[in-house]
């Protein structure tokens, strides 16, 4: 045993050195007003995402300290309003791996600049299945997931259950109908019945109408499994529950949720990480944070196997078959090789407890069940990482 271990040390002896490497990384925020809701009980944090960012870069610290590797983070906010563009260019400046935080379109003209044509950049907010599909950008790769993923989390459940008829409400908010949208393409994909939708129509104060109009308004929707809510602003859904024709569940926006991350999954070294997210922003950590800790923990991890800060050496190797990341949620992730999502599990939870996580068991694939959730390779429209 001693021969062994002495052996490895004169190994590990004539090693070359760790390579010293600095990365610098800019959070960048464009601030958009949120619309008027029927509540105001779930304000977002201020600091909503770049939390997330500020851990991921304490835990790349954390193992670059004892490589040579040293990490930063700069958080840039441009108000309504402002310079995106020229803030945009000011990062790329600055560092060539930038973290997103703005909506879909901001995204892409920044992605479309030139300056940007070689940079690494991480969609952590976004949800739209354009961005993954159609309108990709080969430099934009996507930690938050798509809703189309959460939607197949959702029907994967539903199958497993033989609650096949389903009715649906949806908001006016163009998140709800992007929502509603992939919810509709999912019970298509896993076989299920859409009997019937609604939009929502009150602008009353549901705190004291949700008893007597919402049994109204879903009355004609006859019998069926489940309601399912496309509310991604948090505006009507919480009142739809108990106050339905049919006592049924309700899931989507409201009730049974997929999610990228919610503070009650507690598995699989979670509930470390939790702590360590409530210490640094006194919080818990939420969906958007869990995306852009993904991003720059991505950067870190493929930093520490190629001892390099170049973005196409790192590009490359976050796309490659041997990247992996692991992201406390039971199974190693990784990219998409060809429109640069994130590959993860994804929790279904209510507000008190995961209740499944998909992929379930049975939804098998060729390459991997993950792949079973989100647009597949056959079916995609992205082209851009295929030049």
């Amino acid at each position: 045993m001693l021969r062994k271990l002495l052996t490895l040390a004169a190994v590990g002896l004539a090693l070359p050195a760790w390579a010293e490497v600095e990365l610098p990384v800019t959070y960048l925020k464009l601030e958009v007003p949120r619309p008027p809701v029927l509540s105001n009980l779930d304000p977002v944090p201020d600091d909503l995402g770049e939390a997330g960012a500020q851990l991921g870069l304490a835990d790349n610290k954390t193992t670059g300290k004892f490589l040579g590797h040293d990490y930063s983070l700069t958080v840039t906010r441009v108000p309504e309003g402002g310079e995106w563009l020229s803030a945009a260019r000011e990062a790329l400046a600055a560092s060539p791996f930038v973290i997103l935080d703005a909506p879909a379109q901001a995204q892409l003209e920044l992605a479309d600049l030139p300056e940007a044509q070689g940079a690494v950049l991480f969609n952590a907010t976004a949800p739209g299945a354009a961005l993954r599909d159609g309108a990709c950008r080969a430099n934009l790769l996507h930690t938050l997931p798509s809703s189309t993923m959460r939607a197949d989390a959702l029907m994967q459940f539903l199958v497993k259950r033989r609650w096949t008829d389903l009715v649906m409400i949806a908001g006016d908010h163009p998140g709800d109908k992007a929502f509603a949208g992939a919810l509709k393409r999912s019970i298509t994909k896993f076989g299920l019945t859409l009997k019937a939708e609604k939009t929502w129509v009150f602008d009353a104060d549901m705190r004291r109408n949700a008893a007597r109009e919402v049994p109204l308004f879903t009355q004609e929707f006859g019998d069926y499994d489940m309601l399912l809510i496309a509310d991604e602003l948090g505006d009507f859904g919480r009142y739809i529950a108990f106050n339905t024709w049919q006592a049924r569940p309700v899931a989507g926006s409201e009730g049974l949720k997929p999610v990228a991350w919610s503070w009650v999954v507690e598995q699989w070294g979670a509930a470390q990480m939790q702590g360590r997210f409530e210490d640094l922003a006194g919080r818990d950590m939420r969906s958007e944070d869990y995306a852009a800790w993904a991003a720059i923990r991505s950067l870190g991890e493929a930093v520490t196997r190629t001892q390099s800060a170049d973005p196409a050496t790192l590009r490359a190797y976050i796309l490659s078959d041997e990247f992996e990341l692991a992201g406390f949620k039971g199974r190693k992730m990784s990219f998409r090789d060809w429109n640069g999502q994130l590959r993860q599990p994804i929790p279904l939870v209510t507000p008190r407890a995961v209740v499944a996580k998909a992929p379930l068991e049975g939804f098998l694939h060729q390459r991997t069940e993950l792949d079973t959730l989100g647009i597949d390779q056959g079916e995609t429209e992205c082209t851009a990482f295929q030049e």
